[in-house]
């Protein structure tokens, strides 16, 4: 008898098991997080403010994707990535060091695009007293010192001493020269009074509250301040490479350049 009574037992707990396992709700099996991609852009640095509010509303679009800049002189940069350097996009502030990768077969060509536009201005200290209204005055007396990025590896110096020779006053005002190592150190050179004057872009001299334009490059005068992009030939990442210059060629993309005073390039 209590033989049979267990054996009763057993038997409503394994038909419970088996119902439960038919007849109970079924799960569908969790789905793998999405793979955390990082993408490594190698930009000049007059396009930081643009690129970091970029960063802030593409990472919240694509939460998959983490932006990492490296910024800086775009001719530094062109080193850096012959050199073997992490990058998946590069992003110039001149044709040259792009054509120069390009022609080292670093680049797919057919991802390259200008992007931005930009133009060379003359900046002082907003308290400055001096009389100057076209870049033919920096070779005023009131004027010792002038910075200039570096004219190897800085395409914002490039731009000035073609400016200057165009002008025919380059021979005569380069000693006065302070030559940094990028745009934004042109810009801070300005700002703390370390030279009386100096020639940054555009965008870089509307960043900042300290300083004054008070002049622009003559058209014609230099060759056009053109940013070209580009995914490179050995990105691992290429879809994703693809999707973000997409979004910075994207309406929002283009409001953001135009809020810091870049022009999308036709």
């Amino acid at each position: 008898m209590r033989k049979s009574v267990v054996l009763f037992v057993m038997g409503i707990v394994m038909a419970a098991v088996l119902a439960a396992g038919c007849g109970g709700t079924k799960q569908e099996p969790a789905k793998p997080a999405a793979q955390t991609v990082e993408l490594n852009i190698s930009a000049a640095v007059s396009l930081k403010d643009a690129l970091t509010e970029i960063q802030t509303k593409y990472q919240a679009k694509a939460p998959n994707v983490k932006l990492v800049y490296n910024l800086g002189a775009s001719g530094s940069l062109q080193r850096q990535i012959e050199q073997g350097a992490p990058a998946d996009i590069f992003i110039s502030a001149a044709p040259k060091q792009m054509n120069d990768l390009e022609a080292k077969n670093l680049v797919d060509k057919a991802t390259r695009k200008n992007l931005v536009e930009n133009k060379l201005v003359l900046i002082v200290p907003k308290d400055s007293k001096l009389e100057i209204n076209k870049f033919e005055d920096v070779k005023s007396d009131g004027i010792q010192k002038i910075a200039v990025g570096e004219t190897a590896v800085v395409p914002a110096g490039q731009y000035t001493q073609q400016a200057l020779q165009k002008l025919g006053i380059w021979e005569s005002v380069k000693d006065k020269a302070v030559f940094a190592k990028d745009v934004r150190t042109v810009l801070s050179y300005v700002e703390t009074g370390n030279t009386e004057a100096g020639f940054v872009y555009k965008t870089d001299a509307v960043s900042s509250q300290k300083i004054r334009i008070v002049a622009t490059a003559p058209e014609g005068s230099h060759e056009p301040i053109l940013y070209p992009a580009a995914i490179l030939a050995g990105t691992k990442n290429h879809k994703a490479a693809e999707e973000f210059m997409a979004y910075l060629n994207s309406d929002e993309g283009k409001a953001i350049f135009e809020k810091y005073g870049f022009t999308m390039s036709k």
